[in-house]
């Protein structure tokens, strides 16, 4: 496409964006939420099967039902948070191929025939989209923490274990068992007086190799 951000760009996604652990007393709107899936909905993913299905916390009530799966040294930063993210994967992706990539109408088949590659694609693809959902978080203006420490079969149980959670839900809801929870994320607007001192990062010949 030949076009290129600005360093005002690529410091507001990289080189300036931070992981806070502390927050602002400022909201996420619902609004925004919306704003963010449709920006990250674009990113690439195999097939175009977007397996990664997102869950908004945003009230408390939700975030006390998260509290028991964190590890302890997340639980703080979590419930202050505004918004947490469970990043999670549907293991039937594969009943939207028919919709997702209209050209190829074996392509579910494919999938439907083979539970290792589900759960492979499932995984890789619903991290690609985790970390879309990061870039464009930073692109909105929001902060963010992606997490790893909490305890999945608890979060797998909670959220995606039942139908009790979409009593009054407006929008197609998880089925039972076919979603698995990947990593957390936390989006608010971070507090930059709590911040560390930035750590550092491989350089390019520790980190790669060009053949």
């Amino acid at each position: 496409m030949g076009r290129m951000l600005d360093d005002q760009g690529l410091d507001l996604l990289f080189r300036e964006a931070r992981s806070h652990s502390a927050w602002l007393d400022k909201p996420v709107s619902d609004d925004t939420l919306r704003q963010l899936y449709d920006l990250l909905k674009w990113g690439p993913t195999s097939s175009n099967s977007s397996p990664a299905r997102f869950v908004f916390l945003r009230s408390r009530e939700a975030k006390e039902r998260l509290r028991p799966a964190l590890a302890a040294g997340n639980l703080a930063k979590t419930m202050a948070a505004p918004v947490t993210v469970i990043i999670a994967y549907d293991l039937k992706f594969y009943e939207k191929l028919p919709k997702l990539f209209p050209h190829n109408p074996r392509m579910r088949a494919l999938y439907a025939d083979a539970p290792e590659l589900i759960e492979t694609t499932a995984q890789r693809n619903s991290s690609l989209q985790g970390a879309y959902l990061i870039i464009a978080a930073r692109s909105l203006g929001l902060d963010c923490r992606p997490m790893s420490g909490f305890d999945n079969a608890k979060v797998d149980e909670e959220f995606f274990g039942s139908a009790k959670q979409c009593e009054g839900c407006d929008q197609e809801f998880f089925p039972e068992g076919h979603v698995k929870s990947n990593f957390l994320c936390n989006l608010g607007y971070g507090d930059p007086a709590a911040l560390h001192p930035r750590l550092p990062r491989l350089s390019f010949t520790e980190a790669c190799s060009l053949l």
